[in-house]
């Protein structure tokens, strides 16, 4: 980075290059939103959050090396939106020309890169509200993440806006992957964790998925799915593969 500049709103400030001035302005005021949003949802968030915009992947990976394993553990239809990660300190992202550039000519695509400060800060704001869940990035919420990886990736995409911008990649998914598990693989959450939750909102209230968030019941993924949806996970699977393609065809 060839010089560092500071731009500052209410909740947040970020660090970037001078470069990307006019795109920090318009993500603080993307996250101003989500977290007016988030106010109504959960028990409390974080006072003021930093923002670190990348200028390049090298530099986002050299600041999160675990990234890099992200990204090869994240299917290839969901690749290119892995471009930033969450800490206790704040979260780190690309630069939005740089996540534009990597998105891909189909409708939604340069719409879910470009809200990935959102799904980022979503997860800060759930980890504040769940100890449980990372971050910080200590080893039982670690293991906790990969082990609710479809919750933990999807409170991102669910809450950051992201969704309605899948389904390109959704149907990509579906054609070229073979039927997803459900709950979805740590492979297919950071695709697919979001449209579980989507499918909850749907059915209980936007309400009913802050609950889930903010309490991590005991037992399995699987048992948690068949008490937030009230119903056995064979009948909520079915729901949800039904969604999967309601949203597909939507596209």
């Amino acid at each position: 980075m060839a010089s560092w500049d500071q731009t500052e709103s209410p909740h947040f400030s970020a660090r970037h290059d001078e470069v990307d001035a006019e795109d920090a302005e318009r993500v603080l005021e993307q996250l101003e939103d989500v977290r007016e949003d988030l106010v109504g949802l959960f028990p409390s968030v974080p006072d003021v959050v930093n923002v670190v915009l990348h200028d390049s992947r090298g530099q986002l990976y050299t600041a999160q090396p675990a990234l890099l394993g992200v990204v090869s553990l994240t299917a290839p239809s969901a690749r290119r939106y892995v471009v930033g990660w969450p800490t206790a300190g704040g979260l780190h992202v690309l630069a939005p020309r740089h996540a534009r550039s990597r998105a891909s000519n189909v409708p939604g695509s340069r719409e879910m890169a470009l809200r990935a400060p959102a799904a980022l800060y979503a997860q800060i704001v759930v980890a504040h509200n769940n100890p449980v869940l990372p971050p910080p990035f200590r080893p039982a919420a670690v293991r906790q993440m990969l082990r609710w990886a479809w919750l933990w990736a999807g409170a991102g995409q669910y809450l950051g806006g992201q969704t309605p911008y899948a389904r390109p990649a959704i149907t990509r998914r579906l054609r070229e992957g073979g039927e997803p598990a459900f709950p979805p693989s740590p492979r297919d959450a950071m695709l697919l964790g979001g449209t579980v939750l989507d499918l909850l909102a749907t059915e209980h209230g936007p309400e009913a998925v802050a609950d889930l968030l903010c309490t991590l019941p005991p037992g399995s993924p699987a048992s948690a799915l068949q008490r937030a949806f009230g119903a056995s996970l064979v009948h909520v699977g079915g729901m949800w593969r039904a969604h999967l393609a309601h949203l597909a065809a939507r596209q």
